[in-house]
């Protein structure tokens, strides 16, 4: 789970999860149930909400859904079980949601006819699919990727800023915010790409520098 979210559940959230884990577990429902109903949430929100420019119905729907990231994980700790199918379905569904997210807002703004915006937006499924694959790929080769000063419970909070920020007619608000959402993923994935080549090319231990 992103830091963010993390630091969130621990801070207070987990006594209201934890519950509703046990209860949800009770009920035989699994956690890769859970996975997958918040990213139909997700898909809600943004297929059904979103493209008609209804963004703040949307952001109210995709928050609630994506605290299933909280819910499925608290569920798999109270199993105890550590399954790494959950977690590639978990990491699928992610990836799915945030090209949701993103490609709804794309959408939204093609039909208004607003260029810049659908740029920014599509530029920020772009950049923070990048971001994720980055670390994925570079894990999968055995490296240490965990560095980056945004992930994807950053971006999720920033896009629901932004979308805050529209509906209360900041002018440019939406905007400026996935501007910044966009630097700050180019940034990270210099920082990854930097990380795994820091670490490709070190000197081996006793090897001469």
């Amino acid at each position: 789970m992103a830091k963010i979210l993390s630091v969130v559940s621990r801070a207070g959230l987990a006594r209201i999860v934890d519950p509703v884990a046990a209860a949800l577990l009770r009920a035989g429902i699994t956690p890769n149930a859970v996975t997958v109903a918040g990213t139909v949430g997700v898909l809600v929100g943004a297929l059904g909400f979103a493209t008609r420019g209804y963004l703040f119905a949307a952001l109210v729907i995709i928050t609630l859904s994506c605290l299933t990231d909280m819910l499925d994980g608290a569920m798999a700790r109270q199993r105890g079980i550590t399954n790494k199918f959950g977690a590639l379905l978990d990491s699928s569904m992610d990836r799915i949601a945030d090209g949701a997210i993103f490609g709804s807002v794309a959408f939204y703004y093609a039909t208004q006819h607003q260029p810049r915006l659908v740029a920014a937006a599509l530029l920020c499924l772009l950049t923070g699919q990048v971001v994720s694959y980055v670390k994925a790929r570079a894990e999968g080769l055995g490296f240490t990727c965990n560095v980056g000063i945004i992930e994807r419970a950053e971006r999720l909070v920033g896009i629901g800023i932004g979308g805050v920020l529209w509906k209360i007619g900041v002018p440019y608000g939406l905007e400026t915010v996935m501007w910044l959402l966009v630097a700050l993923s180019i940034v990270t994935i210099g920082q990854r790409i930097g990380t795994v080549y820091r670490q490709a090319y070190s000197p081996e231990p006793g090897e001469a520098r």
